[in-house]
């Protein structure tokens, strides 16, 4: 089920803006039993995107009151689910110009839990090292707006089946995020994690991971990371609000233990860390 504007249906009038120019941000939220999860958390990066595109900020009580019913038209029987909350600016006239006062369109969509992320966790994954890269622009840097084109490249890079991420750099060559995770990697027992002031998207679950290993008393940085550092470290591993944490197994041609000693200890933390 799809609500826009508080209205069920699936249609969009060709004059919104997230259709004529990606003119929007989102959230991808998990949800269990009907409460969506970490909801602060991402409602402070909804704004803090908002703020930086102009487009008003949106109600979160009426959010929220569209979040419930959403699970109870799924049944109510939906143990876990995905939400996805979209803000646009709204529908205008043509032109790159917004407009001064612009009536923001709202859309959420509650979808299915992924079901084939089980073996992810015991074995860990492999990610492939794309080729596009990101483009660095601080005024968009640590949102999540609607333009996804260079990950959409970049997750087009690779067919193969066991690949099941990709990690993309800027444009100096520097790691950046996966396609849709972020990246933490583990060198002697200090936790790392790629410098996003320039470009990537600042994930709430990232955000999380940094604050349970600060109360565990980890060092924890955020830093230019090279390609080549990646291969000399102990572990690595990805996340995102809805996986949680992924230990990396394979990185290119280069082997891991996965999951390792802290991928493990902090995968437990923030497992069921608001």
């Amino acid at each position: 089920m799809m609500l826009i504007n508080g209205v069920a249906t699936h249609t969009l009038p060709a004059t919104d803006r997230a259709v004529q120019y990606g003119d929007g941000v989102f959230e991808t939220i998990a949800v269990f039993r009907g409460e969506p999860r970490a909801w602060h958390r991402h409602m402070r990066r909804l704004f803090v995107g908002c703020a930086k595109l102009g487009i008003p900020q949106p109600d979160t009580e009426q959010l929220r009151a569209e979040v419930s019913r959403l699970y109870k038209a799924s049944g109510e029987g939906q143990e876990r689910g995905v939400l996805k909350i979209i803000i646009s600016r709204g529908s205008d006239g043509r032109g790159y110009r917004p407009p001064s006062s612009p009536s923001p369109t709202r859309i959420l969509a509650l979808y299915p839990w992924p079901t084939h992320t089980s073996e992810w966790y015991k074995l860990g994954i492999r990610l492939h090292v794309c080729e596009t890269p990101l483009s660095c622009n601080p005024a968009l840097a640590g949102i999540k707006h609607l333009n996804r084109l260079e990950n959409i490249l970049a997750a087009s890079e690779w067919q193969e089946q066991g690949i099941a991420e990709g990690l993309m750099c800027d444009m100096q060559g520097k790691a950046i995020e996966g396609t849709m995770t972020n990246i933490f990697a583990v060198f002697d027992n200090s936790l790392h994690t790629p410098d996003l002031r320039h470009c990537g998207v600042a994930g709430t679950m990232r955000a999380r991971v940094i604050e349970a290993a600060v109360e565990l008393g980890v060092k924890v940085s955020e830093r230019s990371i090279n390609m080549e550092e990646l291969f000399t470290a102990n572990e690595l591993f990805v996340c995102n609000s809805i996986l949680n944490i992924v230990g990396v197994r394979q990185l290119a041609n280069h082997p891991y233990v996965a999951p390792g000693e802290m991928t493990r200890r902090l995968a437990a933390v923030t497992r069921d860390r608001e």
